[in-house]
């Protein structure tokens, strides 16, 4: 902010040098022309008062005169644009201010009718490489840096404004409302047929082997299996401990079962569980029962008001993480965005056809504002010529346009006097 208010400093002053410069330089200007035109009355009452001892100098008289008389006309007419000759209440002087409301209206118009057409302010913003522009400023890292910090410092304020406005709850209705227009069933089939198109699937079938081995290892599985082999057999079976037998063989066979299925990719077990896989599938696809069993799963899986708390608690994590990264020296979040930054720049620099959109855009954008605003800035600048203080103003046209229309006294001399001496020669060629 301090080099700001230096550099605007800085301006102002030299601003005020170059206002005192012009009117130094204004001030030389008007006392050489008014010394001229001294010179040229006086160069006229000289030769008019030797010109009976050299009649020649009729013709010096001649030009003086009509230079003279030049230089007070022109004299008259640049003065009269500024204020009234001598002071006298002449008509048709001191032009502009007595014109500066017509003069501000008539400004605006021909700025709002001549430089902001939109032909012209679209013509000129294809000219410019917009795209070019905002590669460049994002490839500096310091203003990816900049533009990333000025992100993370608005992330609280625009966590806090979404705590407390109903858009947080609208976003997360919306959601719902798009989940429930999902058709789960066909979506789960997809799903599983990639699962299926490799027979990955194989890897839960691998699972539920070595589940089931385990339940056959299991001291605790095995005597309630015993106890109820024992209570099917008939008493006299049990006498001679069938049950210990029948057991026993049972888990030895279903061992060797899973054994075979476990090392043998094509085990028939295998295969008829890649048939139960694509029987569920196309059921999932095609019947009915099974979509609305989806369907209902799917309501009362939204329905659940712990599906609202869990998404509530991930919302407030997430807002406190952002707000805590935020802060900090080491921000997570802003070095990404950075980078982010820098190279969306780079890609952009690189992408002649994104960059052609952007400036399309940008031109179409722009040139939309200016002819939707240029009304209000031909309203706006002729209010702020209107506003001038009008000794001010004038001063500030005399300073800058003051010179070149005191040589116009200098130009009207001497045409004047060309022509007078001119009107003189044919005088004498005429009359003798």
């Amino acid at each position: 902010m301090q080099n700001m208010l230096n550099r605007t400093d800085v301006k102002d002053r030299i601003a005020a040098l170059d206002d005192e410069n012009k009117a130094r330089a204004l001030k030389r200007t008007k006392a050489v022309a008014t010394g001229s035109l001294v010179l040229c009355v006086a160069i006229f009452l000289a030769a008019r008062a030797f010109q009976p001892d050299y009649p020649a100098l009729a013709y010096v008289a001649a030009f003086a005169e009509a230079a003279a008389i030049g230089g007070i006309a022109d004299w008259y007419a640049v003065v009269a644009l500024f204020r009234r000759p001598m002071g006298l209440p002449i008509p048709h002087t001191a032009i502009i201010p007595r014109n500066k409301d017509r003069i501000a209206d008539n400004l605006g118009r021909f700025i709002e009718g001549n430089f902001l057409k939109e032909d012209v302010v679209r013509a000129k913003l294809k000219e410019v490489d917009f795209g070019r522009l905002v590669a460049e400023w994002l490839g500096e890292r310091r203003h990816a840096d900049d533009l990333a910090g000025f992100v993370t410092r608005m992330t609280p304020q625009a966590l806090a404004a979404l705590e407390h406005s109903n858009l947080r709850g609208f976003l997360g209705q919306r959601v719902i409302e798009r989940l429930e227009r999902i058709d789960i069933a066909p979506l789960a089939a997809e799903l599983l047929s990639a699962v299926t198109a490799e027979r990955r699937h194989q890897r839960l079938f691998d699972g539920l082997l070595k589940v089931m081995s385990g339940i056959l290892n299991d001291e605790a599985t095995l005597a309630v299996m015993r106890d109820k082999i024992r209570g099917e057999l008939p008493t006299l079976a049990n006498i001679f401990r069938a049950d210990a037998y029948l057991l026993n063989k049972i888990v030895a066979a279903a061992g060797r079962l899973m054994e075979e299925a476990a090392g043998d990719a094509d085990h028939p077990l295998r295969r008829e569980f890649d048939e139960f896989a694509l029987r569920f599938i196309e059921d999932l696809k095609t019947d009915p029962a099974y979509v609305a069993r989806a369907e209902r799963i799917k309501a009362d899986l939204l329905a659940r008001p712990e599906l609202g708390r869990l998404a509530d608690e991930i919302w407030k994590s997430l807002a406190a993480f952002l707000t805590e990264d935020a802060q900090a020296e080491d921000s997570i979040i802003r070095a990404h965005l950075a980078s982010m930054f820098v190279e969306i720049g780079k890609r952009l620099a690189d992408d002649e056809a994104i960059r052609a959109d952007m400036n399309a855009g940008f031109v179409v954008a722009l040139a939309s504002f200016v002819e939707e605003q240029k009304a209000g800035v031909a309203t706006f600048i002729a209010d702020q010529v209107k506003a001038w203080d009008i000794m001010q103003t004038t001063r500030l046209i005399e300073l800058n346009i003051g010179r070149d229309l005191q040589y116009i006294r200098f130009n009207g001399m001497i045409i004047g006097g060309i022509a007078g001496l001119l009107l003189h020669i044919g005088e004498r060629a005429i009359f003798g």
